[in-house]
């Protein structure tokens, strides 16, 4: 693989400042975000009252400890624009989560929002070893879901030639990659393994690819499936990371001459990790859940979001800014699978929609060669026993999970009574993929 080290001279000043330069800027941009929050957000308002703190007390970074969290179900109490702190007419852009619990979390930008965002990608996409010139395949869906054109507008800010094909169509995928030759893709890792067997089907030696960097997000993945894509394709495979609430992919980016975890963009991301138990900050170093602050956002300023992520903060290495680690899991109860977010609330809606089906449940994660998969165990009714009818009812059920919260499962009907019980919490998930 090419050595693809960005030059000094190419990279944002503040990428490479020192500790000292990038805290002094957080710390103006913090105590103007969170004045900001105060005077503009409603909610905000309310919540700094509530927890009787005033943006004022900011006196250091550390202070930021004494502001509430804001939490995923604030988004939707608040639902569609509660949270903003400018008026609908300012906003540029509106995305949002897939509502497969109901109402959508909807996050709105505005042209500074839109011209940040931007900016960021276009860092991350640099620091993943593209180049202003390069053609870049955007796998990533378009619509709603921020990746897709998140990813689009910041590789054209780059200077990139963007071609915008979305997920689906595996065929067509490799036969454009074969034909427009693009030398980066931005895609969720798991589909690129769709794409490298769309390769081999085809008769195409993927290393024959002009592809160079894959940039993979979306979902969590392994150290060993990048080696598996690196060596399938002769390619850099790296990592990032992002989340809508706070801005969408670009939060964080690996960079391709490391691969040693993700560099925070901090001036516009302030991080804290927490015990998520207790909430208490954690120093560096320690395992916790990822908290951010934005420092720069208008339309949707966030003030301590609980990501649910879990991970620690680093050192700086490849730049100033500090590291995280690969996500390891989350702190409640979601499943990322193929870069889907699955609750197991969801998936207990469906059953109680089908006729024959007890509530009674339980997840179970299994990986079959490169790819997760999910097995939903369920009690059939005792009036519902026979082959035929848990036949229909996993039919059923299949087609509901499938068709409303978006995977396909395999649906295991078992005997009344024999799906595990707990006498505390219900142990809904039951991970029996390998670990790394």
């Amino acid at each position: 693989m090419e050595d693809l080290t960005p030059r000094k001279q190419d990279l944002d000043p503040i990428e490479i400042a020192s500790r000292d330069e990038i805290e002094a800027l957080q710390f103006h941009r913090m105590k103007r975000s969170l004045k900001h929050a105060y005077e503009n957000s409603p909610f905000y308002r309310k919540r700094f009252i509530e927890h009787d703190v005033h943006p004022e007390e900011l006196k250091t970074l550390a202070d930021i400890a004494k502001f509430p969290f804001t939490v995923k179900q604030d988004l939707r109490d608040t639902y569609p624009f509660g949270m903003f702190a400018v008026p609908q007419s300012k906003l540029v852009r509106i995305h949002g989560s897939s509502g497969t619990t109901g109402k959508p979390t909807v996050v709105g930008y505005t042209a500074a929002d839109i011209d940040h965002w931007a900016n960021l990608i276009a860092r991350s996409i640099r620091a993943a070893g593209g180049r202003p010139g390069d053609i870049l395949h955007n796998a990533y869906g378009y619509g709603l879901f921020t990746g897709g054109i998140g990813a689009h507008y910041g590789a054209e800010r780059l200077g990139c030639t963007v071609v915008p094909i979305s997920g689906g169509m595996t065929e067509r995928q490799v036969t454009l990659i074969h034909d427009f030759k693009p030398r980066i893709i931005m895609v969720t890792p798991s589909y690129m393994l769709s794409i490298l067997d769309e390769f081999r089907r085809q008769g195409l030696d993927p290393r024959e690819s002009s592809l160079q960097v894959g940039i993979f997000g979306a979902e969590p993945w392994t150290n060993a499936m990048r080696q598996e894509i690196e060596e399938a394709f002769d390619m850099h495979a790296v990592d990032i990371y992002g989340l809508s609430e706070v801005m969408g992919p670009g939060v964080a980016q690996e960079c391709v001459e490391t691969k040693d975890g993700l560099h925070i963009w901090e001036d516009h991301f302030y991080p804290e990790i927490i015990d998520p138990l207790t909430g208490e900050v954690l120093p560096d170093g320690e395992m916790g859940e990822l908290v951010f602050t934005t420092l720069t956002k208008e339309g949707l300023p966030m003030v301590r979001y609980r990501t649910r992520d879990l991970t620690r903060l680093l050192p700086g290495t490849a730049r100033s800014m500090r590291r995280i680690e690969k996500i390891t899991g989350r702190s409640d109860d979601m499943i990322i699978l193929r870069g889907v977010n699955v609750f197991p609330t969801q998936i207990e809606e469906q059953i109680l929609k089908c006729k024959g089906l007890a509530p009674h449940f339980q997840i179970e994660l299994s990986r079959s060669g490169r790819m997760d998969n999910m097995t939903v165990c369920v009690e059939c009714t005792a009036d519902h026993a026979d082959e035929d009818a848990r036949a229909a009812s996993a039919k059923e059920l299949a087609h509901h999970i499938k068709s409303i919260v978006g995977v396909s499962t395999r649906i295991e009907v078992r005997d009344p009574n024999s799906v595990a019980r707990s006498e505390g919490k219900a142990k809904r998930v039951v991970d029996n993929r390998p670990k790394e």
